[in-house]
């Protein structure tokens, strides 16, 4: 209790009572209250840390775990009264209620949760806390849970666990890899049968577009020879036609063959150039 001429600091708030009751807080700076009349009791609204010491806890599972955490509080300035007037020794009170509350929490999570959800645990924890500590104007800032520590039976089994969880894991991966590589491979084996495939064909419609352009282009040919031979047989008169005809006879004499047939027109033809020629020697001996 203060009384008289006091000095509160810019971090303190002072609770007045008259008489033993309420009756204001004081703000930072220098205040006189009169004895026995007036009485003021200095509270600090900087924020506090309390390590909270470490306590074993039983899980939903019935594991015993050790378990130790920070808490972070401090009074709220509109409510600062209700940490005097309130309750009796609010930080005590703040340690005790966060070791009931994580025991509640705790008891209603498995040893596997309360591994890989601390955060889950903390935000719970914190929560649960700041619904009691706001009747005594307190503020619970933060709760960081430093260790969850397991028997060491469980280290063991947990440890043999993440053992045959990571070989297997290993065992996984490395058929996936084969399985993949195998695909791979038939697939690019497939693609590689359609890539050849594909050549082949094109290769037969080249080929066969060769050929087709060839055989156009010979019977072009031969029919462009065939006209010229027709043009130029129109042209020729029968003294021409008789003498490629003893050309033709001339060869046929150089042949083996001892047999040969000659077609009507052959003779005629014959005879019509013995005939020329007995006209020309007519006229050259009337000449004469």
């Amino acid at each position: 209790m203060a009384v008289g001429l006091v000095l509160v600091q810019q971090y303190q708030r002072m609770i007045v009572q008259k008489f033993g009751t309420y009756v204001g807080t004081r703000r930072s700076g220098l205040h006189f209250l009169i004895p026995f009349v007036y009485s003021g009791t200095k509270v600090d609204l900087r924020e506090r840390v309390r390590q909270v010491p470490t306590q074993k806890y039983i899980t939903a599972d019935n594991v015993v775990v050790d378990m130790d955490f920070v808490i972070y509080y401090r009074i709220m300035e509109e409510y600062a009264e209700r940490a005097v007037l309130e309750i009796q020794n609010f930080e005590l009170a703040v340690v005790n209620l966060a070791f009931a509350t994580l025991r509640a929490v705790i008891g209603s999570t498995t040893l596997s949760e309360a591994l890989v959800e601390r955060e889950r645990i903390r935000d719970a924890l914190q929560v649960r806390m700041d619904e009691v500590t706001e009747r005594w104007g307190v503020k619970i800032s933060q709760v960081e849970i430093n260790e969850i520590d397991p028997p060491p039976g469980v280290k063991a089994a947990m440890e043999r666990e993440k053992s045959a969880e990571a070989i297997k894991t290993a065992d996984i991966t490395e058929s996936e890899g084969a399985r993949q590589s195998q695909i791979n491979i038939a697939e690019g084996e497939k693609r590689a049968a359609i890539l050849t495939a594909e050549g082949a064909r094109q290769a037969e419609i080249l080929n066969a577009e060769g050929d087709q352009q060839a055989a156009v282009l010979r019977a072009q040919g031969f029919s462009e020879a065939l006209e010229r031979i027709n043009e130029a047989a129109s042209k020729a008169d029968g003294r021409t036609m008789s003498l490629q005809y003893f050309e033709t006879l001339k060869s046929l004499g150089e042949s083996p063959s001892t047999k040969w047939i000659f077609p009507m027109e052959f003779t005629s033809m014959l005879g019509n150039f013995l005939g020329m020629g007995s006209n020309q020697s007519d006229g050259d001996s009337k000449s004469k």
